[in-house]
């Protein structure tokens, strides 16, 4: 696939129109050809009070992209929209019990399966999938199935839902755990269609964990990839292969596309950061970092008041119920205004 032929201004972002904003880098790194979405969709079903769709579209050739959607029952007119991202080995019908509260919030809620995840993995193989197309980027491969590619898919989720009559594209949340946390703040910080953002467990820094030898943990929810990749060169995995990994798999994560970098982008839309004190995978120096800046450009857009971070004390990489809470009220306050 031909990474460098993107998109035309009129099409997907008005941020390909302007190649000095920040942010245009990782546009252009992103972006492939167009297809149309031919969407899908199963008959409805009613499930508790609420209206439930299966649905499918296509983001790129040979890829097509399945979801769910729950929305209250007998629902008249453009409704909020919040969309709910898995981490690692999970799925979209993990995050049912998320939709069915946001649902009853008066929230169309969707989630869809993350590349090499849910439906788009082979039956019975789980997460191993996904470690096995990293392995073949590190080989050669021509996509990057570690973030990069579902932050695609979910730009194009945002196309689709500009073509429903039952959603309303000019408030769209996202909240997304763990792997889906990063590929949210990474989103959020390319799609300004994305109109409040709750990464949980996900922001941090790349750089600074390699720096400061705290990369195992993030390394750990991949591991047969990069040992595999050592092997074939013949060395161990230390910190210096990692920064090799990262750069052929999903290049510019500890750099240009760190976190550091791309939260700021995200102002001054309202953003909530949901992170444990004692996550080793998304270790404390680095995420303050992350948050520092944030504030930063949240304090430069005179919008103080739409950024927040809830650092969960002595939690390691969770979310407990009562930052789900304050997850869920974030929506409520600020994609109930018109």
């Amino acid at each position: 696939m031909n990474r460098r032929h993107f998109l035309s201004a009129s099409t997907l972002w008005p941020l390909l129109a302007e190649e000095e904003r920040p942010g245009a880098a990782f546009l252009r790194l992103l972006a492939r050809p167009k297809v149309p979405l031919a969407a899908e969709e199963r008959p409805q079903l009613s499930e508790g009070g609420f209206d439930r769709v299966h649905f499918t579209f296509a983001s790129e050739q040979g890829q097509r992209v399945p979801g769910l959607l729950l929305k209250p029952g007998r629902q008249r007119g453009r409704l909020p929209v919040v969309v709910a991202l898995h981490g690692t080995g999970g799925n979209k019908e993990g995050q049912l019990p998320l939709l069915r509260r946001l649902a009853s919030e008066g929230f169309v809620a969707i989630a869809i399966d993350g590349r090499y995840h849910g439906e788009r993995s082979k039956a019975g193989k789980g997460s191993a999938d996904y470690s096995e197309a990293m392995l073949r980027v590190y080989r050669g491969a021509k996509e990057y199935p570690f973030l990069y590619d579902t932050v695609w898919d979910i730009l194009r989720l945002m196309d689709w839902l500009e073509t429903r009559g039952d959603a309303d594209a000019a408030r769209i949340g996202m909240i997304g755990f763990s792997k889906g946390g990063m590929e949210l703040y990474l989103a959020a910080a390319a799609d300004s269609r994305i109109r409040a953002a709750v990464p949980c467990i996900g922001v941090q820094s790349f750089r600074w964990a390699l720096d400061n030898e705290s990369w195992q943990s993030r390394v750990g929810t991949f591991q047969p990839a990069i040992d595999a990749a050592a092997r074939d060169e013949g060395v161990r995995v230390d910190a210096a292969f990692v920064r090799k990994f990262y750069d052929r798999v999903v290049p510019g994560v500890y750099s240009q596309f760190d976190g550091p970098k791309m939260l700021p982008l995200i102002a001054p839309r309202p953003l909530l950061v949901i992170n444990g004190e004692a996550d080793a995978r998304t270790p404390m120096p680095g995420l303050e970092e992350c948050l520092g800046a944030a504030r930063q450009a949240y304090g430069k857009a005179g919008a103080a008041e739409r950024f927040k971070a809830i650092i969960q004390p002595r939690t390691g990489h969770r979310v407990n119920p009562d930052s789900l809470d304050q997850a869920v009220g974030w929506f409520t306050r600020w994609l109930n205004r018109t």
